[in-house]
């Protein structure tokens, strides 16, 4: 597991509940690096478009070379986004997300971080041992170029009461 590239939780991913998931705060992990040869045999199996498996004619297409598929992208970010965000503890589901955006390719050689920004925090309604979490989630190369751009809404245990 990498390590945080910024200040990190005050609580630790196996002790990490619905509490500590403050609005504001702004988490960065990192990094992982994507080779030509991945980013083929994931688009082979699951996006086998030629932008992402055929290199010559990548070339001559609209990005003037190979680049990954976006659902790559996701696949990334959500191992990283468990690998160090999401509480191991606390952690019931999620109902999805509100937006999910690719505004420039993930190429071959690109270096990637994740960025998480709590972006509210809210108690269920329903449900009064959980909270709602919405949470910017963004991966960035190594010169600050968005990949991938998402809000993901995720359901989290509180903290048990003392006793």
């Amino acid at each position: 597991m990498t390590k945080p590239l910024r200040e990190d939780f005050s609580a630790p991913i196996d002790d990490r509940y619905f509490e500590d998931y403050v609005p504001g705060s702004v988490y960065e992990y990192g990094t992982v690096t994507v080779d030509e040869a991945e980013i083929v045999e994931f688009a082979e199996r699951f996006d086998p478009q030629p932008i992402h498996i055929d290199r010559e004619y990548a070339a001559t297409g609209p990005f003037g070379g190979l680049i990954a598929s976006g659902w790559h992208s996701g696949g990334i970010f959500m191992r990283m986004y468990a690998d160090h965000y999401l509480s191991r503890v606390a952690s019931l589901a999620s109902p999805g997300l509100d937006e999910l955006r690719w505004p420039s390719p993930l190429r071959p050689g690109d270096t990637v971080r994740l960025r998480a920004t709590v972006l509210d925090a809210r108690p269920s309604r329903s449900k009064p041992d959980r909270g709602i979490v919405r949470t910017r989630g963004e991966l960035l190369t190594e010169d600050d170029r968005t990949v991938l751009d998402l809000v993901a809404v995720n359901l989290l245990l509180r903290r048990p009461a003392a006793g």
